[in-house]
């Protein structure tokens, strides 16, 4: 086999294996690599000075599947949590104080309205109309189910047309910073800058890399922060946000399901449906306020939890349910993430799903997906009749639940078969469900528990997995946060699958949990210590070849010495417990001393036991490029150390590569979406 020089071209035929989804960087990118300085020394040390900014105020986005809402706080108070305003619409039998993820952009392709005003706009469009314009709802599933995401990703609007999802979070999240400046300027009575806020948004825990890396790409675009300027965003998981605010709970902010003693003067078996309904009462009297006092104190709960206790929080939104398992330190109580988090696509989103399954089964899917392309304004009113219809289903229920059909739908169902709706109704076999004179569909309440039946299966089932694993055996509590936690259908099967496991807590205002813990996250980063990384990480290098142990397709042959390329050097591995701000180094020297430009490929993979960077699943997600050319024509040093330092973040990560020679040094923040 030929030499080759470093930076030539690929001599010979390739002779890796052709299996590798990565060529040898050492052969085919033309750089000779970089081989680990023995004795690898690695130093895990947390930084002690990370320069802290200071903000006037700390504002988190929910960016919901179904709803969105903004919090904050100012860090001259930070025991007050202000909830945003009453937005403008509403709808009936839906009380809160979020808006629906929903976006309009004019046919020109510019934004138009987001939430309530963008959904009522686009329902009074002329149907004609309305084909013209995009209408966007429930688009960040999009960020959970696309396996390749990058920056070109695009999503569907109502009417069938594409548009890069980049550009519609972007739109979002500057909506909401263009509302919450406007609050926070009216409120202070002078104009406040972006520079003065932190900005917090949260995402599911469950979000592989590149969707967290996509948000704060979107932020960036909108303007919430900048690549130079990273920590004024902080990335925070919805289910620690969630855990953080659940400390902060005192005995009247809750109900708890599982126990048979009397709380707040409720029987369990009150608890479930009028607890929770004096509850609701109670957050609706306070609701004008807006502010929440967040004592800073830790709530009577949570003086009951001793170092080391477990608890479990399940995080049930509109799109997915999350799971994680912290455990506390004491003295502080600081949060340890135990079992690196786990959960699906089981939000309440597979409740409406379910619904349109059987609308398909009744008046056919052919016609279903005509309605939906030719009247997408009455498709979404339908939706939100439904929604409404959704939240009144309990256990218990035994009259009926009445969806109004919009007329559209009775009118072009006609022209669409040439017979009635009752009709369809009544030659469609589906029982529990009825065609009621005044042009609705009658639900029995069977009818409306059996479509909430598949996704709460899927949530019970999930914990059940989890508690089978060895690190959840002595769970102590577990709180249930997010919308869906609002459905009684949901409280009842895990108090009936879990309650004599753990301790079940609701806290009261459930759909604001998030969003509060996310602002006090904001105040306080430093509260979770300790994380699980999702993902192994390494570096691309060549070891000295040793016959027998590696595989012969990995020799390279290069001025005489023998090499195996494409090794991955580890520096963590998936589910490794890593505290925030831990610095990982590892020291390097480049194969070939006389080499003036040094290349370091940075690679991640979801297994733990990695050899090679030609394995299965590994991925590039980086490149430090030193170059050291022009140091002053001082005489290389026989030993060249190049040292390489991975910090471990918040949700970020970031790569430094030192010359320890010249101190020349280069920075590169890993990239998911790029590669």
């Amino acid at each position: 086999m030929a030499d080759k020089e470093a930076g030539g071209g690929d001599a010979g035929p390739r002779e890796t294996a052709p299996t590798s989804t990565y060529s040898s960087p050492a052969r085919s990118l033309g750089d000779t690599g970089i081989t680990p300085l023995s004795p690898s020394h690695i130093l895990n040390d947390a930084d002690p000075v990370s320069e802290q900014q200071t903000f006037l105020v700390v504002v988190a986005i929910d960016f919901g599947t179904t709803s969105s809402g903004y919090a904050y706080s100012f860090t001259k108070e930070p025991e007050c949590i202000h909830v945003m305003r009453r937005w403008e619409g509403g709808d009936p039998g839906v009380s809160n104080q979020k808006t629906p993820t929903t976006i309009l952009l004019t046919p020109e392709r510019k934004f138009h309205s987001f939430g309530y005003a963008a959904r009522d706009f686009y329902h009074d469009l002329d149907p004609n109309e309305a084909k013209q314009w995009l209408y966007l709802e429930k688009f960040k599933m999009k960020l959970h189910t696309t396996g390749d995401l990058t920056m070109d990703t695009d999503l569907t609007a109502a009417n069938g047309k594409k548009v890069k999802a980049l550009e519609i979070f972007a739109y979002a999240l500057q909506y909401f910073k263009e509302q919450a400046l406007k609050e926070l300027s009216d409120q202070a009575g002078s104009d406040f800058e972006n520079s003065d806020v932190r900005w917090v948004i949260t995402v599911p825990a469950i979000w592989k890399q590149p969707a967290k890396q996509f948000m704060r790409e979107a932020a960036y675009q909108a303007g919430l922060a900048s690549p130079e300027n990273s920590e004024q965003l902080i990335i925070a998981l919805e289910p620690e946000a969630a855990s953080i605010y659940c400390r902060k709970l005192r005995l009247h902010q809750m109900i708890e399901l599982s126990s048979k003693a009397v709380v707040n003067g409720y029987s369990a078996s009150d608890t479930v449906g009028a607890g929770f309904a004096q509850a609701k009462e109670h957050v609706r009297r306070n609701r004008q306020s807006r502010t929440f006092l967040v004592e800073n104190v830790i709530g009577e709960i949570w003086s009951e939890l001793e170092e080391g206790d477990k608890y479990v929080v399940v995080d049930s939104g509109g799109g997915t349910v999350d799971l994680t398992v912290h455990q506390i330190r004491l003295p502080e109580g600081h949060l340890k993430e135990l079992y690196k988090a786990t959960g699906g696509p089981y939000g309440s989103l597979g409740v409406d799903y379910e619904f349109e399954k059987l609308l398909c089964k009744i008046f056919g899917e052919d016609f279903i997906e005509q309605f939906k392309i030719k009247r997408p304004a009455a498709w979404v009113d339908l939706m939100i009749a439904f929604e409404s219809r959704k939240r009144a289903a309990a256990p218990d229920r035994t009259n009926p639940l009445n969806i109004t059909l919009p007329f559209s739908f009775i009118d072009y169902y006609k022209k669409f078969r040439g017979h009635s709706v009752e009709h369809a109704l009544r030659k469609s076999n589906v029982d529990f469900v009825k065609w009621s004179s005044q042009g609705m569909l009658r639900m029995s309440p069977d009818a409306m528990n059996a479509l909430f039946k598949p996704t709460i299966d899927s949530i019970i089932e999930h914990l059940r997995d989890l508690f089978q694993k060895p690190e959840v055996s002595t769970v102590k509590f577990l709180f249930l946060v997010g919308g869906f936690a609002e459905a009684p259908l949901l409280q009842q099967a895990v108090q009936a699958a879990f309650g004599d496991k753990c301790r079940i807590i609701i806290p009261q205002d459930v759909g604001l949990t998030i969003l509060k813990g996310a602002v006090l996250f904001g105040l306080d980063p430093a509260v979770i210590k300790v994380r699980r990384s999702p993902l192994t990480y390494g570096v691309g290098v060549l070891n000295r070849y040793v016959e027998g142990k590696h595989p012969p397709e990995k020799l390279l042959v290069k001025d005489g010495t023998r090499w195996c390329t494409d090794v991955f050097d580890k520096f963590i591995s998936a589910d490794q417990s890593v505290a925030l701000g831990e610095l990982v180094k590892r020291s390097y020297t480049p194969a070939k001393p006389s080499q003036l430009v040094i290349i370091i490929n940075i690679y991640s993979s979801e297994h733990d036991n990695v050899s090679f960077i030609t394995d299965p699943g590994v991925k590039k997600c980086g490149t430090l490029r030193l170059d050291l050319t022009g140091s002053g024509g001082t005489a290389v040093p026989a030993r060249r150390e190049i040292q390489t330092i991975m910090q471990f973040g918040d949700t970020e990560i970031k790569a430094t590569a030192v010359d320890i020679t010249t101190s020349k040094s280069v920075k590169v923040g890993i990239d998911f979406l790029n590669y």
